[in-house]
């Protein structure tokens, strides 16, 4: 047997979160006898996936956190980790706005194969929009592979000209699926027995756009008064949104749960699933309401390409909240709710193919690098 091939995934923190759902679906599935994951992130304190990854396998190293957008230090301290570490075959990097920054790095330190990983379709105009334009230019210049979750993705970091592999979110569609004793028993644990309930699954940050989704909620509410409003997730933003709802009046029917380990139940006891995002390059969430059998009603920001079963709509955020609540309401009184577990497989959107894919990708470009250096054999390759 040859070495395990070692990656190194380069993220922010491992948070709970749609980027790191989708590595964590990847590390769960590949053969990690073949290839394992270690993670470069740049935030102190634990977070949600530490544990797991872990126990899994993956080492974990901390850059020091970038304070006050010290960039000089944030290079030097990039040049060091590399320099002090064993030389890794394969860089796998997510952070957007910072690619330019760790790619160079891994590229200075002879990391033969650097990935950047397009997972957002952010809309940027002015300055801000100018700087990310600039910063995304880079990921031809230091990456050697492009990789994306979605066209628009693709095209919004690489431009529309690019050769790029496209990795879609895929989930386990038999964890996701829909069971009619579980979504009682949720129900009854949460209190929502005959309530209509309008779930939300996501961090509480700008991009989520949770302000607009109360506003819906409050023009649903005042329709149907049995109506809850349950989200799932934290964030920086979370104690602004709890804020506005406690003076709208509406703390009874908004339920804020958390992060939570079981989210494929809570999924089962919704009855709508809502998503108003201001952008995304294609939510790794919207994928498993569909599993759980959910009508699905997201923004028009949301990548068509979230379509998996007929269960989804799109609406305009320059619609009136009146609009998005009238077409909410039109599910009030149910639906048929049905296995699509089928759907999610014949939709490219398995894991288990995904994750082999994936794996097949780091061994096949090793192996690559190896002949090209006159190593045949893999089991002479340059892994850790």
């Amino acid at each position: 047997m040859g070495k395990t091939i070692r990656v190194l995934m380069i993220n922010y923190k491992m948070q709970c979160a749609g980027i790191e759902s989708f590595i964590m679906n990847m590390y769960r599935n590949i053969d990690r006898t073949k290839v394992q994951f270690d993670f470069l992130v740049h935030y102190k304190e634990r977070q949600f996936y530490d544990d797991e990854i872990e126990e899994l396998g993956g080492k974990i190293y901390r850059l020091s956190v970038r304070e006050d957008n010290n960039f000089i230090k944030y290079k030097k301290d990039l040049k060091n980790f590399f320099s002090m570490h064993p030389k890794y075959d394969i860089v796998h990097g997510h952070m957007e706005s910072f690619g330019k920054f760790y790619l160079k790095a891994a590229k200075d330190a002879g990391v033969p194969i650097r990935i950047a990983h397009s997972h957002i379709a952010q809309r940027n105009s002015g300055l801000k929009g100018f700087i990310k334009n600039y910063l995304n230019k880079s990921f031809k210049t230091y990456s050697t592979e492009l990789f994306a979750c979605s066209d628009a993705a693709s095209n919004y970091a690489f431009g529309d000209d690019a050769e790029v592999t496209i990795y879609n979110n895929a989930i386990d569609s038999e964890r996701f699926k829909y069971n009619a004793t579980i979504r009682e028993r949720v129900r009854y644990e949460l209190g929502l027995e005959n309530k209509f309930v309008i779930g939300h699954i996501g961090r509480f940050n700008t991009q989520k756009n949770h302000s607009f989704l109360i506003d819906v909620f409050q023009a649903v509410h005042a329709k149907e008064p049995n109506a809850v409003l349950l989200l799932i997730g934290e964030g920086d933003l979370e104690p602004k949104i709890k804020a506005k709802v406690k003076y709208l009046k509406l703390t009874n029917s908004v339920l804020f749960i958390g992060i939570r380990r079981d989210v494929e139940r809570l999924y089962q006891g919704m009855d709508l699933f809502i998503l108003p995002s201001l952008f995304e390059g294609l939510p790794v969430s919207g994928i498993e309401a569909q599993a759980a059998g959910l009508k699905c009603v997201f923004s028009d920001n949301v990548t068509r390409q979230t379509t998996i079963t007929k269960n989804t709509e799109y609406l305009s955020l320059s619609e009136n909240v009146n609009t998005w609540a009238n077409e909410i309401l039109k599910l009030k009184d149910g639906y048929i709710r049905v296995d699509e577990s089928n759907s999610i497989l014949e939709s490219g959107y398995d894991i288990k193919k995904q994750a082999e894919s994936l794996q097949n990708f780091y061994i096949d470009a090793v192996k690559k690098l190896g002949d090209q250096n006159g190593q045949i054999n893999i089991n002479n390759c340059t892994c850790l």
